[in-house]
């Protein structure tokens, strides 16, 4: 059996704090832009209204103080061709899921993000500025965890690749599954969770190094790692236009918040897809440092211009918005920040 594309039985994370229902790949962002706006991406589909309501919510508030009132969310996914209903339907679906809450009982209402989310959104924003950024310390150690499950436990069989998937994992054999490092404990975990009460199901798991590393036998045939690189060349393609008019100074205000929403959008899943294996392992060119310097360029350039816009749409329902609006950015070494605000 050949080897599963990116290790996917992965459920890959949609939002930048929370996660979603679905499984796939992020909706693509940049439907919403006008015709002569030369250099920024076009999608071929629409966003997703709750996910990138999400984005947004992460990528330019970084406190739990701040009252959003409606009709600015209203405002800021009208920017990307969101209705009005569609918004407001995205705003309750979040509050449910409890990355947003409602404060007080005033009408219209107010919201504003939970403690939780904010946490959560600052460590998946240090993964993703600093995906890539140096090579992972490598000691040779893989996890590896084998299984048997009887042919009649097909929804057992589904749950232990989803989770595996969802761990990093990658499918070596048929039951045979990979990751690099030497952190047991979660599958361990995973694994009782799932198949402690299937009758006939057997587990291991296992710390292992390879003899034969490199080349055909080795763990990285476990990966589809000529579609990872054809995936990061297609990434590069996609905004090595932007980047130009990025430099230019082609890009206002009025375009900067939907193209850097989209190069983040599209930037963000490749930390979950891709398995940092060590440079002996992957391919020589290897495009991951082209495409991160790609996208730093431009979420950099655009960081300020973006939140000027963002505050600029949602003034006029929102009048202290400058007070709490910000945008994260890398730092040097790495890891996010947040810029600072207006007040």
């Amino acid at each position: 059996m050949g080897p599963e594309p990116f290790g996917v039985d992965a459920v890959v994370e949609l939002e930048s704090f929370g996660g979603d229902d679905g499984v796939g790949q992020a909706d693509d962002v940049s439907a919403h832009v006008p015709p002569d706006d030369a250099g920024v991406p076009r999608a071929q589909a629409g966003p997703n209204p709750q996910h990138l309501l999400a984005t947004l919510l992460g990528e330019y508030l970084d406190s739990a103080e701040a009252n959003l009132p409606s009709m600015a969310v209203v405002a800021m996914l009208k920017e990307f061709g969101i209705s009005e209903p569609s918004a407001r339907a995205a705003l309750s679906r979040l509050t449910k899921r409890g990355l947003i809450a409602v404060r007080g009982s005033g009408r219209p209402p107010v919201y504003h993000l939970t403690p939780q989310a904010i946490a959560r959104h600052r460590s998946r924003m240090d993964h993703f500025l600093s995906f890539g950024a140096r090579p992972p310390r490598w000691t040779g150690d893989w996890v590896t965890v084998s299984f048997s499950i009887p042919q009649a436990s097909r929804a057992a069989r589904h749950e232990v690749r989803k989770a595996l998937g969802s761990l990093g994992f990658a499918r070596l054999y048929d039951s045979v599954w990979i990751r690099p490092g030497s952190d047991s404990a979660p599958v361990a975990r995973a694994l009782h969770g799932i198949l402690d009460d299937v009758e006939g199901s057997r587990w291991s798991v296992m710390h292992t190094r390879f003899d034969e590393e490199v080349g055909p036998h080795g763990p990285a045939a476990a990966y589809d790692l000529a579609g990872l690189a054809s995936a990061y060349e297609a990434f590069i393609e996609r905004y090595a236009d932007l980047r130009a008019a990025v430099r230019n100074g082609e890009i206002d205000a009025r375009r900067a918040l939907v193209a850097r929403t989209s190069v983040m959008d599209s930037w963000r899943r490749f930390p979950d897809i891709d398995p940092d294996l060590p440079d002996h392992l992957l391919p020589a060119p290897w495009p991951r440092r082209a495409a991160r310097e790609l996208m730093l360029e431009i979420h950099t350039a655009l960081g300020s211009l973006a939140q000027a816009r963002l505050v600029q749409v949602v003034t006029p329902y929102w009048p202290d918005a400058a007070s709490w609006i910000t945008h994260f950015r890398a730092s040097e070494d790495g890891l996010s920040v947040p810029a600072g605000r207006g007040r």
